[in-house]
C-alpha cells in the first residue's frame, strides 16, 4: 500500500508539473507582442482574412477555451505549424530532438566516468595534489565560456592536428547515404552496416561531446568530492580503516555505496541540463539540435516552433527525474 501510494503521489505530481508547465507556454504565447494571425497572413491582410483567421484559429474564444484546446491538440502530438521551415512543428522536433539526445547522452557518460572517480579520489586525497588539480580542472570549467572552449577546441583539434571531424553531424557527402530510421545517426548508420557513415558521425560527435562533457565533469565531480568528504568523516569508515580493510574498498564498497544514491540526482540533473542548455555548444558545432532550432525560430518568431521546443524539453525533464526517483527506489530498499 505504501508502495503504490508513493508512485501515486509522482504521476500526480509529474501530471501537475505536467500541467503547469503546459499553463506557462500558454500564457507566455498570449503575452508576447506577436499577433499569431499576422505571422501567418503577413501585414498586407486584408481585414476579413484576417478576422477569418483568428476564428480558425480560435482566438476569438474566451482564455480558458483557448487553454483547453491547446491542452488537447498537446495532447495529439499537434504543436501548430511552424512559420520557419512550414512543417508541422513535431515533425521538426522529431528530426533534431534526437541529435541532442546524442549530444547530450555522450556528453554525460563522459562527464559521470570521469567525474565520479576523479571526485572521489579528490575526496580520499584532501590537501594533497590530486585533489588541488581536481579542484583546478572543475573550476575552469564552471568559469570558462562554452563558446569559447568550443572554438578553441575546433582550432586546435579540428583545424592544426586534424584528429577530429568538424562542425556538422556527419560528412555532408555520406549524409543522404543513411537511411532515417531512429533518428539518431550513429544507431542508424549502425543498422545499415555503413562503417563509413558510423566513423564519420562518430568523430563529428567526439568533440562537442567532450566540450560539454567537460563541464558535466565539473559539476559531478565536485559534487562527488563533496558526498565522499561527507562520509569519510562518518564512524563507520573510521571503524572500516582500524579493521585493516585496504583503502580502495573503503572507498569503493563503503562510502560509495551510499554515496551512489544523492549522485544519481545529481546525474539526472546534469542530463536534462545539458538537453536544455546546449544551445551555444550546437550553435558552435553546426550541431542540428534542438537548441539551435529553438534559437532560429525563436531570431524568427516562430512561436509555434519556440513553444513546442520548450515544451517538449520540458517533458524530457519530467522524465529524467520520474526515471531517477525510480533507480533511488531500486537502489535502495529503504525507499521502498
Amino acid at each position: 500500500m505504501k508502495a503504490a501510494s508513493h508512485t501515486a503521489r509522482i504521476l500526480i505530481s509529474a501530471v501537475l508539473t505536467l500541467l503547469g508547465l503546459l499553463l506557462a507556454t500558454f500564457l507566455i504565447a498570449r503575452v508576447v507582442p506577436i499577433d499569431p494571425a499576422l505571422a501567418i497572413l503577413g501585414d498586407r491582410a486584408s481585414a476579413s482574412s484576417y478576422e477569418q483567421t483568428r476564428k480558425e484559429l480560435g482566438l476569438d474564444r474566451p482564455l480558458y477555451v483557448q487553454f483547453g484546446r491547446y491542452v488537447a491538440s498537446v495532447a495529439r502530438g499537434d504543436f501548430g505549424r511552424s512559420a520557419l521551415t512550414k512543417n508541422p512543428v513535431a515533425q521538426d522536433i522529431g528530426r533534431f530532438f534526437p541529435a541532442t539526445i546524442e549530444l547530450a547522452t555522450g556528453a554525460t557518460l563522459i562527464g559521470a566516468l570521469l567525474g565520479v572517480p576523479a571526485g572521489l579520489y579528490a575526496a580520499a586525497r584532501r590537501g594533497k595534489v590530486t585533489d588541488h588539480v581536481m579542484r583546478a580542472l572543475g573550476l575552469f570549467g564552471y568559469s570558462v565560456p562554452v563558446f569559447w572552449l568550443g572554438m578553441m577546441a575546433l582550432v586546435l583539434f579540428y583545424a592544426d592536428l586534424g584528429w577530429v571531424a568538424g562542425p556538422g553531424r556527419i560528412d555532408t557527402a555520406l549524409e543522404d547515404f543513411v537511411p532515417h530510421v531512429t533518428g539518431f545517426i550513429m544507431i542508424d548508420a549502425a543498422l545499415s552496416g555503413d562503417g563509413e557513415a558510423f566513423r564519420s558521425a562518430l568523430s563529428h560527435l567526439v568533440l562537442p561531446a567532450l566540450v560539454l562533457g567537460y563541464f558535466s565533469f565539473a559539476y559531478i565531480s565536485r559534487m562527488t568530492r563533496s558526498f565522499m568528504l561527507q562520509e569519510l568523516g562518518q564512524e563507520y569508515i573510521v571503524a572500516a580503516r582500524a579493521k585493516g580493510l585496504g583503502e580502495r574498498r573503503v572507498l569503493w564498497v563503503h562510502a560509495f555505496r551510499n554515496v551512489r544514491l544523492p549522485l544519481i540526482t545529481v546525474i539526472a540533473l546534469a542530463y536534462a541540463g545539458l538537453l536544455e542548455g546546449s544551445v551555444l555548444t550546437e550553435t558552435v558545432f553546426s550541431w542540428p539540435g534542438i537548441g539551435q532550432y529553438i534559437t532560429n525560430s525563436l531570431l524568427s518568431i516562430d512561436m509555434n516552433a519556440v513553444l513546442g521546443g520548450t515544451l517538449v524539453i520540458g517533458v524530457m525533464f519530467i522524465a529524467v527525474n520520474l526515471i531517477a526517483d525510480l533507480l533511488y527506489r531500486v537502489l535502495d530498499p529503504r525507499a521502498r
